[in-house]
């Protein structure tokens, strides 16, 4: 197979794992990210001057380079068309059309969509007028509220108490805090059970599914404080055992594959499913992602030790071919470290230090989610700063392989959940 020249949009945490893992790969050339970052310079080609948003960027670029297959990583080009404009200029996209993107960008329309093909789920209805959305959490009491359109994995408020999810409408639909996002909001039933995030590479047809994650949505430990983008995630999730994975498959996964099908939208990417699985181990899904998450997919790139190039492409040219099977995965842990303030107002420009220090650890790799060099070294540059991710025998030996480096790295106000694969270190 000739070496090939891969794309990633992006220039996140999420898409410095992806340059990453894509790296190692025996089929890849050149791997180029657009815009990328400087932390993900050692390992990518940053085209900085075209934005993940930037279509006609991407389509430029992709033609100049030659490019074989683009992978996208954030929602919002997505959600925008970029997979159509690209596969309309003759590129291989990991990543789906926009019509599918609206599972994401939309959860009022993922909710009727699941609704309509059996999806189990939780009972909600969605609002665009405030004091009904009002009445309504008056008469469920303990409930969720969602923005109902992209939110940077912030705009959903868990609420046992109706006084909560009053606040959450008056921040999200009077306040707009979320902007356009939060003009329909979508309140949902209160699900019990632990959650989980599944991730299905597909081609429309065919399924290769990668381990079960949990992500810590929470800012605070014990699963306290406002929702975030995500403070640290693990791999494998116990709690998703094998006769709750063929449950998902059986009534989620294949259901949404085939609905999507027969309404003339064919999934073509990674169809993320965020899931709670109550005592019993009934599914019910939470929110469809239509891209990797932020941070699983830091701990998922440690944790596989497949080559992913060959299932990406596979999924992007309609021949998904399922892997070999690896034993002994083990498993990985992602710790995140974030601004002071994260996930209201923070400051920016904080000095890093330590980075040096833990580049000499083995099975250890930082993520890069929110930095910029300065000089030398690295500054503080988003609210989610870095990811410390490590890899081990286990959950516990990479858990503590994690905190052990994340203690190495500080910059002022560092804040971080010391609880990160809590859940699965009880069972």
């Amino acid at each position: 197979m000739p070496a090939m020249r891969v794309l990633v949009a992006g220039s996140g945490g999420r898409e410095h794992a992806l340059v990453w893992k894509i790296a190692q790969s025996p089929r890849v050339e050149r791997v180029l990210a657009a815009p990328g970052s400087d932390g993900m310079a050692d390992v990518a080609e940053c085209v900085s001057d075209v934005a993940a948003g930037d279509l006609d960027g991407l389509v430029a670029l992709s033609r100049r380079e030659r490019i074989d297959l683009v992978v996208i990583g954030p929602e919002d080009p997505l959600a925008a068309g970029a997979a159509d404009r690209l596969r309309d200029a003759g590129v291989a996209v990991f990543g789906p059309s926009a019509a599918v993107a609206r599972l994401e960008a939309s959860k009022a329309h993922a909710r009727d969509f699941m609704a309509r093909h059996g999806v189990p789920i939780p009972s909600y209805d969605a609002f665009t007028d405030v004091d009904a959305a009002r009445a309504r959490v008056r008469e469920m009491g303990a409930c969720v509220v969602k923005a109902d359109g992209l939110a940077a994995g912030k705009g959903v408020v868990v609420c046992p108490e109706p006084e909560g999810a009053l606040a959450a409408l008056d921040e999200i639909m009077g306040a707009r805090r979320f902007g356009a996002a939060g003009d329909r909001v979508v309140i949902e039933e209160l699900l019990v059970g632990e959650e989980a995030s599944y991730y299905a590479l597909t081609d429309g047809e065919r399924v290769v599914t990668l381990a079960p994650a949990q992500d810590h949505k929470r800012a605070l430990d014990g699963d306290e404080g406002e929702n975030t983008g995500g403070m640290g995630a693990y791999a494998p999730a116990p709690v998703v055992n094998e006769a709750v994975e063929k449950r998902v498959l059986e009534e989620i996964v294949h259901p949404t594959l085939r609905g999507l099908r027969e309404e003339g939208t064919p999934y073509v990417g990674v169809l993320y499913v965020g899931l709670t699985i109550d005592a019993s181990g009934q599914p019910k899904v939470i929110e469809y992602n239509v891209r990797f998450g932020d941070p699983e997919t830091q701990a998922l790139v440690l944790q596989s030790r497949l080559d992913w190039v060959p299932l990406l492409d596979g999924a992007a040219r309609g021949a998904l071919e399922p892997p070999l099977p690896i034993e002994d995965e083990g498993a990985a842990v992602c710790v995140v470290l974030a601004a002071p303030g994260y996930p209201r107002d923070y400051p920016k420009g904080l000095a890093i230090t330590g980075l040096e220090e833990v580049a000499d650890m083995q099975d250890v790799v930082v993520f890069h989610a929110g930095t910029r060099r300065e000089g030398e070294g690295f500054v503080t540059s988003g609210g989610r700063v870095l990811g410390v991710t490590a890899r081990g025998a286990d959950v516990r030996e990479a858990r503590d392989l994690a905190y052990t480096a994340a203690d190495r790295i500080a910059f002022d106000g560092v804040q971080l959940r010391r609880d990160i694969a809590a859940r699965a270190l009880a069972r």
